[in-house]
């Protein structure tokens, strides 16, 4: 097999293996939020604390495989997060009370960590001067499959019931993923040692190369890195509140489930479209400008939200959100490599997601729930997640190489005449 059918196979089995764990996301607890707060007699606030413990597993895994995979490789990793995703599925399909529900949301995290960074980590290094492009198609699958599964997930429940649903999940889930994993090696690991780019006959050189390599230690007194740090916190939290939001806002506009779910599925279809789309126009105009307009479109789409109440404009706004969410997922990787190399970057870009999982589950879903229950309102909540975006999209600009940051320090010391 030739190293660039290689390459586009390890591409196309990290696509796969991401599936299932985005379809459980942020897909799974929208769909299945009524349902819980009927079973269980809660509120919306305890369904959102659901993510919370989806991104806290995030937040204290998403490093340590970035360390791990250094030694075991990505196709260990993605296997045991393939497996991990399947057989967390029956601990919701039998839990008779929340509690086992945020162990799942919690398992089900842990398996997100163990695929998606060890997918992006072996995607760029096929591809090094394609980053956002290979990136964005990982991605695409990641937040795609939520708007795929999302009205497949409501139809199973209806016509199957809530277990027998459930254990169909596991078996695809694990099917899928764990198939999937065995072509997602390194090119070191599959005795490909020349990790250079891998052109298309007669196309156009790269415009983009991998910055130097940073220690984790390095990167953690840049500037860029907290910048970006608290972007995934901020942007984050925007984005994944409208996971379990979407539908309860829906519902409290008076529309029907499959209704609220639309808006979930529009959400989710920008998530994941843009994230192809957006990785590949950062690698022409830039990764800071991608990301800042997106962010900038998702803040405004936020504050016009409350005050809409035809389904077709309440999904289009949806949709905006999802667009920035799916563009912070596609291209903050590339931007990380930009900004401190490849070599680290699974621990590096582990260490930007402790901001996603500890505080944006915190900030978006469990508060923006608290404040719906509390006022019995949505304006609040989305203003306050609108203002983050728009802050986001600001603060993103300071996100630049560390290396680029030293040299115009340097030259803005030095005398006009020199």
């Amino acid at each position: 097999m030739t190293r660039q059918a290689r390459g586009t196979l390890a591409v196309a089995g990290s696509a796969a293996a991401i599936f299932w764990p985005g379809a459980m996301i942020f897909g799974y607890p929208g769909v299945m939020a009524p349902h819980w707060q009927t079973v269980f007699g809660v509120g919306r606030a305890a369904i959102g604390n659901c993510l919370f413990f989806v991104l806290a597993a995030l937040g204290v895994f998403m490093f340590l495989v970035g360390r791990w995979q250094e030694k075991a490789g990505t196709r260990v990793m993605i296997t045991i997060g393939a497996a991990l995703c399947g057989l967390a599925v029956p601990v919701a399909a039998y839990a008779g009370h929340l509690y086992l529900i945020y162990l799942w949301a919690f398992l089900t995290g842990t398996s997100s960590c163990f695929v998606y960074i060890p997918a992006l980590t072996t995607v760029q290094r096929w591809f090094p001067e394609r980053r956002g492009l290979v990136s964005g198609m990982v991605n695409l699958t990641f937040g795609l499959s939520a708007a795929i599964m999302s009205p497949i997930f409501n139809g199973l429940l209806k016509a199957w019931g809530y277990v027998p649903m459930n254990l169909l999940v596991m078996a695809v889930a694990l099917a899928v993923g764990l198939v999937a994993a065995q072509f997602t090696e390194t090119p070191e690991r599959a005795c490909f040692t020349d990790v250079g780019a891998l052109p298309r006959p007669g196309s156009a050189p790269p415009r983009r190369k991998p910055g130097p390599s940073l220690t984790v230690a390095q990167t953690l007194r840049t500037a860029s890195f907290w910048f970006l740090w608290l972007v995934w916190a901020m942007q984050g939290a925007a984005g994944i509140g409208m996971v379990t939001l979407s539908v309860m806002f829906g519902l409290s506009r008076g529309y029907s489930l499959e209704g609220a779910v639309l808006v979930l599925t529009a959400f989710n279809l920008t998530n994941g479209f843009s994230r192809i789309i957006t990785g590949y126009v950062s690698d022409l105009v830039g990764r800071n400008i991608t990301m800042s307009l997106a962010f900038l479109a998702a803040g405004i789409a936020y504050f016009v939200l409350p005050f809409i109440w035809a389904l077709a404009g309440v999904a289009l706004l949806a949709a905006v959100v999802g667009f920035a969410f799916g563009t912070l997922f596609a291209v903050s990787a590339p931007l990380a490599t930009d900004c401190f190399g490849i070599r680290h970057f699974g621990a590096i870009f582990g260490l930007v997601f402790t901001a996603y999982g500890f505080v944006a589950g915190a900030l978006g879903p469990s508060l923006g729930g608290y404040l719906a229950d509390l006022t019995g309102s949505f304006v609040p909540v989305f203003a306050y997640l609108g203002a983050f975006c728009l802050i986001s999209g600001v603060f993103i600009h300071f996100v630049t190489p560390p290396l680029g940051e030293a040299v115009g320090v340097e030259q803005a010391r030095r005398p006009a005449s020199s």
